[in-house]
């Protein structure tokens, strides 16, 4: 294993945030079956949250690098709004963008 991926995964395993800091997956009703919608926007907030803090980002940071307001970021992340196409094409983005940095040893 290469140093730079041991060290992202020590800075990830610090950084991923407890599971009850995280939106909760809606349950599934008497049939089994999940909101199709409402689990995916929870899905992507979990995720978010995840890849953020894993570099080290707090949401004013990812939304200047996304071009996107901090108070969008958060009500993605609360899971209490859907996000269009082109908003999570600009955070990942901007999340890729950060990664890329962080693997090159260039901070910013």
């Amino acid at each position: 294993m290469e140093e730079t991926e041991y060290e992202r995964l020590c800075r990830d395993a610090r950084e991923a945030p407890p599971e009850d800091d995280l939106p909760q997956l809606p349950t599934p009703d008497q049939s089994g079956r999940f909101p199709a919608v409402e689990y995916a926007r929870i899905a992507l907030a979990r995720d978010l949250i995840r890849d953020r803090k894993g570099l080290g980002l707090s949401q004013q940071q990812l939304a200047r690098l996304a071009g996107v307001r901090q108070e969008t970021l958060s009500r993605l992340e609360s899971g209490k709004q859907t996000a269009s196409s082109r908003t999570v094409d600009k955070i990942c983005k901007a999340l890729e963008a950060q990664r890329q940095r962080l693997k090159g040893g260039v901070k910013g």
